[in-house]
C-alpha cells in the first residue's frame, strides 16, 4: 500500500496486506483509511502488455466495486503494466539482495502506481474529465 502527502504530490509506501479473506482484508484497509484520512483509493489495474484487459483485470474491477460499496469513496483503476518490472529494476540497481528485493517489490510497485496517478492528475487541465489508466472512469487515493 501507499499513501500520498496531504497536497497529493508524492507517494509514500506503507506495509503490504497479505490477503487472507475479504473480512480481514477490508478490516486492514479500513484501519489504513481511518489512520491516514484517505479520501480516494487507487487500485492497480493489470492489463496485458497489448493494453487489453485480462481475466485478472475483471477481478480487479470487481474488487474496485467492492471497495466503492464498502468505503463509499471514489476508486480509480490505474494501469499497472510494468510497475513490478520497474520496481524490481530499481531495487536491483540499488544492489539489494534477492530476498530484500522480494520483500520490497510490492511496496515499491504500490508507490509507483500511486505516483503515476498523482502525476497524471497534476498534469491534466482543470475541469477535464479524466481516466488516468484509460481503463475505467470513476472518481481515486
Amino acid at each position: 500500500m501507499a499513501v500520498s502527502d496531504p497536497l497529493g504530490l508524492t507517494a509514500q509506501g506503507l506495509g503490504t496486506i497479505r490477503r487472507r479473506n475479504k473480512r480481514y482484508d477490508f478490516d486492514q484497509l479500513a484501519r489504513t483509511i481511518r489512520e491516514y484520512q484517505v479520501a480516494e483509493i487507487v487500485v492497480g489495474y493489470p492489463l496485458r502488455l497489448s493494453g487489453v484487459p485480462s481475466a485478472q483485470s475483471a477481478k480487479m474491477s470487481d474488487f474496485a466495486e467492492d471497495l466503492r460499496g464498502r468505503f463509499r469513496l471514489p476508486v480509480h483503476l490505474v494501469d499497472e503494466r510494468l510497475t513490478s518490472v520497474q520496481a524490481n529494476r530499481l531495487l536491483r540497481d540499488a544492489e539489494l539482495s534477492i530476498e530484500k528485493r522480494a520483500q520490497a517489490v510490492d511496496r515499491l510497485a504500490a508507490i509507483l502506481i500511486l505516483q503515476l496517478f498523482l502525476d497524471r492528475r497534476a498534469s491534466k487541465p482543470s475541469g477535464a474529465a479524466q481516466d488516468p489508466a484509460g481503463s475505467e472512469s470513476a472518481s481515486g487515493t
